[in-house]
């Protein structure tokens, strides 16, 4: 036997009020949508007839209530019965033969949302050629609907009114129903008011005279954003029917914070913070639009994520990418500036756009061992880009690869590896190369054979004060003089002592295991080269104490580490403070 669902009203409300809207603010706005989709529906069959919808407060109607009164189509008594009494009917629009394009409503939830403020919801409503309709609904569940000589309306159309819950009476008065009803009512193509004062009429601020308009919508952009634009930018997407402006940020903008847009449909604020509108890289700019065809979710705060809805975000994107290729051709110096606001924005489209690629290489300045240039003067004059992937690294190596001759890329920031990376699929000749530190060696003069035989010996006893820490001792020549030693190191030496650390950590079977793989990288170490052109160098391969000799190259190691930005594990430590207590040691002399 089939039996029917039981609803419990009060238990749908607290579902409506706790997790389908955000604020009970959102009953005038359900009101307002009603309001407008019956004289929409009026008007599709008289074009002439009136549009006007009155919101009265408490101290209009003297009663503690709140009435909305609309001139739209109305309903009628078996109307009423169908519409008003059944939660999640779909609504009356297709049943009263009008498309639900163009309506506002889409779930039938509605009038529902007032409970949210009310205990008690009358609607008074007349149909053309039609008594008067009162219908009376509860916060319990219980309705009534009542007509004849006692329920009087003369003109056709619905007057709600709102008897307010004794929690939610401010939600009613004036103040806040003129600020609720401005905010979410103050661009539809109707007149609304409250208590006799108009509170739309604005229209669609981009849409005004050429005359002054940038000023205008400038000023428009401080009063719902709170900053002056940057720019401002025309969007527009007939498919969706949406027409709108993108207005640039002034400062930089968190890439991970979630960007909100105002969005209104068919005239109707939904949301003040929607997210997804543009695409994630566009986190430089905030926009108003204003859609016919897109669809809102079910509290209709935010719009359905859909195929439609991805479309306009990928045309948005085009429109906000050709304002900035027309920015590098007409204005190079104003597109200058906002890359110096907005390059990560920038940078990231550049990751997956071939042409924002090239306006990042050709406007971008980078950080280089030569300077700052753009990834195109840096080939111009260089040919092979050289970068250093981190910015420690570029810090370890960038003067001392420069006093080689190497001219060396910052690319530490972000994107901007990915960037020189991808630049050879859209510049067929552009030739590129990763340089880490322990590349750097390669570059640096080796002694003269009778120089390295006679310091072999000074290496050895280097060799064996570092052995312990897994790092080679080199002695190479290179510039600047003044540079005693260098730590050079690589991402395979880095793991291969992770991996020796570990091992000393674990247990005997992991152990074996780390051994086995650690054989395999025995020749990635790390290398301290000592700078034979260095004065301070030179004396110290001549010390003639082997105990004062262990000492000097332990603290031109710790230096090393330090002046490279290294990090330093317990053991580095330990050996630099040491080092530096035996020579200081040494300097005093032993106690008599």
């Amino acid at each position: 036997m089939d039996r029917t669902f039981q609803v419990d009203l009060r238990g749908i409300v607290d579902l409506l009020s706790h997790h389908l809207y955000a604020s009970p603010r959102v009953y005038v706005r359900e009101l307002l949508q009603n309001a407008v989709d019956a004289i929409t529906a009026r008007r599709a069959a008289d074009p002439a007839a009136p549009a006007m919808i009155r919101i009265e407060p408490p101290d209009v109607t003297g009663d503690g209530t709140l009435r909305v009164l609309d001139t739209g189509v109305g309903l009628t008594e078996e109307q009423v019965h169908q519409f008003l009494a059944t939660i999640g009917r779909s609504s009356k629009r297709d049943d009263l033969g009008f498309a639900r394009h163009d309506f506002l409503g889409q779930f039938g939830i509605g009038l529902l949302s007032c409970f949210l403020v009310a205990d008690e919801i009358r609607v008074l409503t007349r149909a053309a050629d039609g008594p008067a309709v009162l219908w009376r609904g509860y916060g319990d569940g219980r309705y009534s609907v009542e007509t004849g000589p006692g329920h009087h309306r003369a003109e056709v159309g619905t007057t709600v009114t709102l008897v307010p819950r004794r929690d939610a009476e401010e939600w009613l008065r004036r103040p806040a129903v003129v600020e609720l009803a401005g905010l979410y009512g103050s661009i539809l193509p109707f007149r609304v008011e409250v208590a006799g004062v108009p509170v739309s009429g604005d229209g669609l601020p981009w849409l005004s005279g050429a005359a002054g308009r940038r000023e205008r919508l400038s000023e428009y952009c401080r009063e719902i954003f709170g900053f002056v634009p940057f720019d401002v930018i025309d969007l527009r997407v007939p498919a969706a029917g949406l027409t709108g402006v993108a207005f640039v940020l002034p400062t930089p903008a968190n890439p991970a914070a979630r960007a909100g847009h105002r969005v209104y449909l068919k005239r109707m604020l939904l949301a003040e913070g929607a997210e997804g509108v543009l695409p994630p890289w566009a986190f430089f700019a905030r926009c108003v639009v204003d859609t016919s065809e897109l669809r809102p979710t079910a509290s209709r705060e935010a719009l359905y994520e859909d195929s439609l809805l991805e479309a306009v975000r990928e045309a948005l994107g085009d429109q906000l990418r050709g304002w900035l290729m027309q920015l590098a051709g007409r204005n190079p110096r104003r597109l200058g500036e906002f890359l110096d606001v907005h390059h990560l924005g920038v940078k990231a489209l550049a990751l997956h756009d071939d042409e924002m690629l090239r306006l990042v290489e050709r406007w971008w300045p980078m950080e280089t061992n030569t300077g700052r240039m753009t990834l195109a003067d840096f080939r111009a004059q260089h040919g092979l880009v050289r970068y250093a992937a981190q910015v420690d690294e570029f810090r370890q190596i960038g003067a001392v690869a420069a006093a080689q001759g190497l001219p060396l890329v910052n690319a530490g920031y972000s994107y901007d590896t990915e960037i020189i990376e991808r630049l050879p699929q859209v510049e067929p000749g552009a030739l590129i190369e990763r340089v880490e530190p322990g590349d750097l060696s390669t570059a640096f003069d080796a002694l003269e054979p009778e120089v390295e035989l006679a310091k072999r010996p000074f290496v050895q006893l280097a060799q064996r004060a570092l052995d312990r820490l897994g790092c080679e001792v080199v002695l190479r020549a290179y510039d600047p003089a003044g540079v005693p030693a260098m730590y050079l190191t690589s991402r395979s030496a880095n793991f291969a002592a992770e991996l020796r650390a570990t091992r000393e950590r674990v247990d005997e079977v992991w152990a074996d295991v780390l051994d086995a793989l650690a054989r395999t990288d025995e020749q990635d170490r790390s290398q301290l080269v000592l700078n034979y052109r260095n004065p301070l160098v030179r004396r110290v391969t001549e010390l003639p104490d082997e105990e004062l000799v262990r000492l000097a190259v332990e603290g031109l190691y710790g230096q090393a580490l330090l002046l490279g930005h290294h990090p330093l594990r317990p053991a580095d430590a330990a050996l630099l403070n040491g080092s530096f207590l035996g020579l200081l040691n040494k300097a005093v002399g032993r106690e008599d």
